[in-house]
């Protein structure tokens, strides 16, 4: 399996290795291990494994998770991928493509539509996951023109920034 596969998983099914939303903190720790860093809040708690972020919320005294993210732009900056993650899908890319995640999902079955493309980046729903995929679609939006579109190792128009799966809460 691959990087990519990893990301139409969490487009079309709304899990990380099988733990998902609703899932309390130790399923997390059982999937992902025990690098993370927790920053706790009001009945609210958010776990950072670095390309993926959890977020949980206190019912009933317990912790349920209500929502994930996979922060495809961090790597560019460097590894941040979990142990788990790289043992079950490999080597993960720095930059991810919009279209090829689209085809990705497509093979599955599910379906990529536009949600909101106003800005600077773009929103795109997968119906029936309750995932979202932000597309850059302007990489220098201040304009400052200092973007090298050339640049291999930066974000270009047309890359993924993140996913991310929300529930109620």
């Amino acid at each position: 399996m691959s990087d990519l596969d990893f990301y139409a998983h969490v487009a079309t099914r709304g899990a990380v290795l099988g733990t998902g939303l609703g899932s309390a903190p130790g399923a997390w720790t059982a999937a992902l291990g025990t690098d993370h860093l927790d920053d706790p809040g009001r009945g609210l708690l958010r776990r950072d494994y670095g390309l993926v972020e959890v977020s949980f919320a206190e019912s009933g005294g317990t912790l349920s998770c209500f929502g994930i993210g996979v922060q495809i732009h961090r790597l560019v900056h460097g590894p941040c991928v979990p142990p788990a993650l790289k043992r079950a899908y490999g080597r993960f890319a720095a930059r991810v493509r919009f279209e090829e995640l689209r085809s990705a999902v497509l093979s599955l079955g599910g379906a990529v539509e536009p949600d909101d493309l106003s800005g600077d980046v773009h929103r795109y729903r997968v119906p029936g996951s309750g995932a979202h995929v932000f597309v850059i679609d302007d990489p220098d939006p201040y304009g400052s023109g200092d973007h090298d579109t050339e640049d291999p190792g930066i974000h270009q128009a047309g890359d993924v920034w993140k996913l991310s799966v929300w529930g109620a809460r």
